[in-house]
């Protein structure tokens, strides 16, 4: 087969094996290989990545997916002769798809510290194996993105480390504050930073010496004094002083901490702000009491905080079942293990769906699925049909509903009496009787009965299983 007169689109829907035949050909053509560069098979792009006829565009587009195959390209040597600025061709995703190959040559580093986009040069400057005067190099980057990756790197000598801390941008001097190897005064001089994001990140630093804490202490920026509160190394009168912030920001944070007097519990239990009762909420040693009464709070995002425990006491739980919150009531209902007292609340709640999901749990026993079976919307009693045991009263009850789809579902179900078969074989509704019809356990009259439905679909579904 000969491929060179074929289109661009009939290059692509080319059979796999012809494809490949196509893209191994020594003498493919450079429209051919642009062709089957967009062929759905990724063995035929991977030869095409490889083929030294290949445009250098082609090559380009390819590289993201096949960095390894355009590195191994013979023609590469030929290109970079023609063309010195090869990789200002290429999309800036290859060239950081050909600097992530560990094995990277040394020109495709020099094109990428060339290349006009910073993505590319910030990929280059994260590269570990970069020479000392490279990484120089590219701390004196224009491009701010570029010079936060060089100070994040883990090599780097205390002479850029100190050039970097007095970075114009603060997103290049936030990185230096979060490095693990800075010099005391490096550190003081960021806890001084213009900006609250750096001094923030130095307040979680696991080594900030006591000095710079009593200074973060004072700082003016809510973020900055709350991430400081998190701490649990604060000294007494710093952890005071932030559990008493006028921001409930602050206050909720210094809640968050491994151990707080129990003092602070009690007045962050009555705080006017709700965030801080939220965090109180949040607690493990909160206790049953305390979380009880959280439950009732007034405030919406106190109550949803509980939702996030595993260990809610039954007096909670009670209390969030009777939320105003239609999705609150729902994850309880839906939640293992409720007692009898929550079960109860949730059978009276007035959203049907909240009785729905309480008629298919597992562990409802019977008598509480025959109140469900009395309830007034039918979307609940047909869910009580679907229940692994609702007992034979109930399913008796459920056969004779006035709604044709609580018939329906009571018409599948395994523990349907065999004696409500015959009444339920001649309901009105040809979908009660479409569902008796698919049973396998009917009797032969009333299959025989069900075989001359006035329903062609009932009669078809009676034939399918015959004794």
């Amino acid at each position: 087969m000969t491929f060179p007169d074929l289109g661009s689109r009939t290059l692509t829907a080319l059979r796999v094996e012809d494809a490949l035949e196509a893209a191994g050909a020594e003498r493919a053509t450079a429209d051919t290989l642009a062709g089957l560069s967009a062929h759905p098979d990724s063995r035929v792009r991977a030869l095409v990545a490889r083929h030294p006829n290949t445009p250098v565009e082609v090559l380009g587009t390819l590289a993201p997916l096949f960095p390894r195959e355009v590195l191994a390209n013979p023609g590469l040597p030929l290109i970079r002769l023609a063309r010195p600025n090869l990789l200002n061709v290429f999309p800036a995703e290859g060239v950081i798809a050909l600097l992530s190959q560990p094995d990277a040559p040394g020109w495709v580093l020099d094109g990428a510290a060339r290349h006009e986009d910073f993505g590319v040069r910030a990929a280059l400057a994260a590269r570990p194996d970069l020479t000392p005067q490279r990484v120089a190099a590219l701390a004196q980057d224009a491009g701010w993105q570029v010079r936060e990756a060089v100070a994040k790197r883990a090599d780097l000598p205390e002479a850029l480390v100190r050039q970097l801390v007095g970075d114009d941008d603060y997103d290049v001097r936030k990185a230096v504050a979060a490095r693990p190897d800075l010099p005391g005064d490096v550190l003081r001089t960021l806890v001084q930073d213009a900006h609250g994001i750096v001094r923030a990140s130095v307040a979680r630093r696991l080594d900030l010496p006591l000095d710079c804490m009593l200074t973060l202490g004072t700082d003016e920026d809510g973020d900055v004094l709350a991430t400081l509160a998190r701490r649990v190394d604060l000294p007494r009168n710093v952890r005071e002083w932030l559990a008493g912030n006028e921001s409930p920001v602050v206050r909720a944070a210094a809640l968050q901490a491994w151990s707080v007097p129990a003092p602070w519990l009690d007045r962050a239990e009555h705080d006017a702000d709700p965030d801080v009762r939220a965090a109180l909420a949040r607690r493990p040693d909160a206790g049953a009491e305390r979380l009880t009464q959280l439950a009732g709070d007034e405030s919406e995002t106190v109550r949803r905080a509980l939702l996030e425990r595993n260990d809610l006491p039954d007096g909670a739980i009670l209390a969030l079942a009777r939320s105003p919150e239609q999705d609150i009531r729902l994850h309880i209902a839906s939640a293992e293990g409720l007692t009898g007292n929550v079960l109860d609340a949730l059978l009276g709640d007035p959203d049907s769906a909240v009785r729905t999901i309480l008629a298919v749990r597992p562990d409802l026993d019977q008598e509480r699925l025959a109140r469900l079976a009395t309830d007034p919307d039918g979307e609940v009693r047909r869910a009580v049909a679907y229940a692994e045991a609702p007992g034979e009263e109930v399913l008796t009850r459920l056969a004779a509903d006035i709604n044709a789809g609580v018939r329906r579902a009571a018409a599948r179900h395994r523990d349907l009496p065999p004696v409500l078969l015959p009444i339920l074989a001649t309901d009105p509704d040809e979908g009660v009787r479409l569902a008796v019809a698919g049973r396998v356990d009917l009797p032969e009259g009333v299959r025989e009965r069900l075989l001359s439905d006035p329903d062609e679909s009932v009669r078809a579904e009676a034939g399918l299983n015959p004794m």
